[in-house]
């Protein structure tokens, strides 16, 4: 039987046939598997035992490897809200892609933020020797950092700790205001409000800041009568139309693109044109709602998908932590018809 045949045989293919095929010992097709640095292992040898590796088909155990490197090919990710945001997957997706770039495969576990199940979750994965975990929530906030995190390394995302326990990686919340607010100037208006959420968070604090930036580059002096508090739907979009009307403005910056949505709604009723009457703007880039809107929304984009790939290049050490521990990733604006 050739070795090739032998490795197609029903039964696994043990180190000690590897051993035995390549002429050396048990120890020395270990340190090879293992890529044990301190292991004395001449060249010819070392390549013997690669090609009876390849020929006889074998599979290192990967529990046993991980005993012996201290960690695994995995990395985990713990999301407190995958099923119900329609931004949870894009983190997903760009941090799989990018850990598999790297040559690791990601786990992944949904908490719906059950604290039992998120501890249970991080159990498992510290048992499997992970890489390290990326900590995310559904949207960008301070959050509490589960005890049994700080076992391993970890980054978190779309997330940060007010104590700075660990490294994060969160969208540039003043960068998007600004970027936003820069679209309505450069089309000429001067008359722009801001629809802002009625929740204290970074996105509300951010934002706010960065439209006020976009004024006062452009020479456009601040005006408190044309910020607008209200909630984060489409139904407050709708209430607030008549308030932005009244304040005399020709553009609006929306928190979001369902208060974007809201807003059309209340300006078609009263048989105003967008953008001929009024532009405007909104933001997160909710395909669903924004490239369906009539006409298609200009909005900016929450960058969740280089947030997953940030996070696990930050993780695996080939981004640095930036000083202060926290990465914030541009939001791209994305241009279509509304202003």
């Amino acid at each position: 039987m050739t070795m090739s045949e032998q490795g197609r045989s029903s039964h696994p293919v043990t180190m000690r046939e590897v051993a035995q095929a390549a002429g050396v010992s048990v120890a020395t097709v270990s340190h090879v598997v293992n890529d044990n640095p301190n292991a004395r292992i001449g060249d010819a040898a070392r390549e013997r035992v690669r090609k009876a590796i390849e020929e006889l088909g074998y599979r290192p155990n990967a529990l046993a490897k991980n005993l012996v490197s201290g960690h695994s090919k995995f990395i985990g990710l713990v999301a407190d809200a995958i099923a119900t945001t329609p931004f949870a997957g894009q983190i997903i997706h760009g941090a799989q892609d990018e850990a598999w770039r790297q040559g690791y495969v990601l786990l992944v576990a949904n908490t719906e933020g059950d604290r039992e199940v998120e501890d249970e979750a991080i159990g498992m994965m510290l048992e499997h020797k992970v890489r390290g975990i990326l900590y995310s929530t559904w949207y960008h906030r301070a959050a509490e950092i589960p005890p049994a995190l700080l076992e391993t390394d970890v980054v978190l995302v779309d997330c940060y700790s007010e104590a700075g326990e660990a490294p994060a990686v969160v969208p540039d919340e003043v960068q998007g205001g600004r970027a936003a607010t820069e679209l309505l100037v450069e089309a000429g208006h001067r008359r722009i409000a801001i629809i802002n959420t009625t929740t204290p968070s970074p996105a509300h604090e951010g934002r706010l800041r960065g439209y006020r930036e976009a004024l006062e580059h452009a020479g456009i002096a601040f005006d408190p009568a044309l910020v607008f508090d209200a909630r984060p739907e489409q139904e407050g979009g709708f209430d607030a139309v008549g308030a932005v009307l009244d304040a005399g403005a020709t553009a609006v910056f929306c928190h979001n693109d369902r208060v974007a949505m809201g807003l059309y709604d209340g300006l078609r009723e009263r048989g105003l044109s967008i953008p001929a009457d009024v532009a405007v703007v909104g933001f997160d880039n909710q395909e669903v709602i924004a490239a369906h809107l009539r006409p298609p929304l200009t909005t900016v984009a929450l960058p969740h998908y280089e947030l997953g790939a940030a996070g696990v290049r930050m993780l695996l050490g080939i981004d640095a932590v930036p000083d202060g521990g926290r990465l914030e990733v541009a939001c791209p604006p994305v241009l279509r018809d509304s202003i």
